[in-house]
């Protein structure tokens, strides 16, 4: 079977310099940790935990040591109190993830009720959230957006994971019930670069396979947009859990992957389809 690997597909730059940071650090036999996950892909937490990083969910656990908070960012609070429990601190927030803390700090300063489109709950959007003042508010869809109660002058960025047309669609919901709307697309070059890239994939094939963590927002994204295409779409985290019958009278496949899934894993997918 043919396979077509999309034009942008894997490690982002974010991803790559966090995890090229936190391996340099891991040579030099210093009690290394990091807090959550460095990056939403769990083979390449085990193999960072096979290296001797460990993952701590809270820096209480520890009581001596090197701490990494994730590319995806944290809290501005936590990072403090990581350096008021005496920890070593290294940060690898990703940058682009850095200047939407900074575009939301801003706003908030302006005197704007920060909104951020994006998945509550997320690491990366309760990071930012720290950094946007107390009546800051998560939204996820143009409905949500519409069914909050905003403040007269509202101040919008996103999650750099998000999907481009949702973030509009809610940037004129939100604009179209309060007095004062500002808007910052603050979606990542590398999360665009892929979701676009797999769109001019979709009319080459007959299906798509999409990997990444599940865990992941942004493999998450591509699989939504993937499915929007109608296009029988896949979601895998490894080659092992690839079935024969989902690719049954086809002859050629796309194959995409989110910016946290290292090379080697979507060779070792590629290399699966192709033989099957």
């Amino acid at each position: 079977m043919k396979v077509i690997v999309a034009e942008h597909a894997g490690f982002c730059f974010g991803v790559k310099r966090a995890l090229d940071m936190v391996l340099k650090a891991a040579d030099g036999g210093r009690p290394l940790y990091t807090l959550g996950p460095l990056i939403h892909n769990p083979q390449v937490v085990e193999k960072l935990r096979a290296a001797g990083v460990e993952v701590v969910q809270d820096i209480k656990n520890i009581k001596e040591g090197w701490i990494v908070m994730p590319s995806h960012g944290v809290p501005k609070e936590v990072t403090n109190a990581a350096r008021e429990a005496g920890l070593r601190v290294i940060d690898v927030t990703c940058p682009f993830v850095a200047k939407v803390h900074k575009r939301a700090a801003e706003l908030a300063r302006a005197g704007f009720q920060v909104a951020v489109v994006g998945d509550a709950g997320h690491s990366e959007v309760k990071g930012i959230l720290s950094a946007a003042g107390d009546d800051a508010a998560t939204v996820s869809s143009p409905e949500e957006a519409a069914a909050t109660e905003w403040s007269d002058r509202v101040g919008i960025v996103a999650q750099t994971t998000q999907v481009e047309d949702r973030f509009r669609r809610i940037v004129e919901t939100i604009s179209a019930n309060v007095k004062d709307a500002v808007a910052f697309d603050t979606i990542c070059y590398a999360t665009r670069d892929r979701q676009n890239a797999v769109l001019e994939l979709a009319p080459q094939v007959q299906a798509i396979v999409v990997v990444g963590g599940r865990n992941s927002a942004n493999t998450n994204r591509l699989r939504e947009i993937c499915e929007s295409t109608g296009l029988p779409t896949h979601h895998i985290e490894t080659a092992d859990e690839i079935q024969p019958d989902w690719f049954t009278s086809m002859d050629i496949v796309g194959l995409t992957a989110g910016a946290s899934t290292p090379n080697w894993i979507i060779e070792e997918v590629k290399r699966k389809l192709e033989s099957g």
